[in-house]
């Protein structure tokens, strides 16, 4: 069932009345101006935030007529924007989401009291197109790719990892270190989430066709195969003892595999008739145990990382302890 619930929640979340609506935009003439005024009657309590990258049209103008509170972050990409926004930004909870005015704003709502119910971090919208042109079978394909890709290597996953509207609790946006620059920022999200065991919702929501004048900046294939790096990037980072175990076997398999032949022939005759094999057998089996170690060294530094953000996380309440105590 889809979310269209048009209702007020602040009388719902007491003590929560910083709600804050984060917009990342990039020319976005044509669109903000319906995004800032339906997040505000969606969400007439909330604080709306758009933040301008680079634009070169109107963006900056139509958002501030629209009544929202207008920044900039000169330094170009999405990720960037979000880590400026997720940094400077106060709130209790926080709503990010897309300025092309294709996500639904009248599920906001229903997705913070989601968040506030369920005692979650992050609800993730699920994308239901509404239109045929709303959602490009090569996006979709690609999602659900990438999506099956970090449920393989992760243990888990979302229905929609790629979703760009998204409510948070204050602790994990303030524990959330963003290191990505562009649109690998949904998976980087994803990730950590899911390294750090987080409680995590979805919520089916419409999602539209752009209006006319708005133009996408997503390549289906550029953006993609920078998200697939930055998945392996975050594996290489967050699962080192897999990886590197799994090379480290590898290389021993190439090593015993050259080896058999040579010691075979030693055993039989007494010579070893192919010395440079031999050289490059030991030199394998070498880089492999060489690996194995990497691997033990980095899952332990790894396992420091996570208990920082664990205690960074930690720090910050969660909204129904806020409501609890007000």
């Amino acid at each position: 069932m889809l979310s269209s619930d048009t209702s007020n929640p602040a009388a719902e979340m007491a003590g929560l009345s910083r709600i804050a609506v984060l917009v990342p935009c990039y020319n976005e003439e044509a669109a903000i101006g319906k995004v800032v005024a339906d997040f505000r009657a969606a969400l007439p309590d909330a604080s709306i935030y758009v933040y301008d990258n680079n634009s070169t049209d109107r963006t900056v103008e139509a958002a501030a007529k629209a009544g929202a509170i207008v920044r900039r972050e000169t330094h170009q990409g999405k990720g960037r924007v979000v880590r400026r926004m997720f940094t400077d930004v106060d709130a209790d909870i926080y709503v990010l989401v897309d300025g092309d005015a294709t996500y639904d704003a009248p599920s906001a709502p229903q997705m913070i009291r989601m968040l506030v119910a369920e005692r979650l971090d992050m609800v993730c919208a699920v994308r239901v197109d509404r239109e045929a042109a709303a959602y490009r079978p090569g996006h979709r394909a690609g999602n659900r790719l990438l999506t099956g890709f970090v449920g393989h290597v992760f243990g888990q996953s979302f229905t929609d990892m790629l979703s760009g509207y998204r409510v948070f609790t204050r602790r994990f946006v303030k524990s959330f270190p963003v290191l990505s620059g562009g649109f690998e920022i949904e998976t980087e999200l994803t990730v950590h989430a899911l390294e750090l065991e987080l409680p995590v919702g979805e919520m089916k929501t419409p999602y539209y066709s752009r209006p006319e004048g708005s133009a996408s900046k997503l390549n289906t294939w550029r953006d993609g195969i920078r998200i697939l790096r930055t998945v392996l990037r975050l594996y290489r980072a967050e699962r080192p003892l897999p990886l590197f175990t799994g090379l480290g076997i590898s290389l021993a398999i190439i090593a015993i595999g050259l080896a058999v032949p040579i010691f075979v022939t030693y055993l039989q005759e007494g010579i070893v008739p192919r010395l440079p094999t031999a050289v490059l057998s030991t030199g394998l089996m070498v880089l492999a145990f060489l690996s194995i170690t990497c691997g033990i060294i980095l899952d332990t530094v790894t396992r420091g990382r996570r208990e920082l953000k664990l205690l960074a996380y930690l720090a910050q309440r969660a909204p129904a302890e806020d409501r609890r105590r007000s």
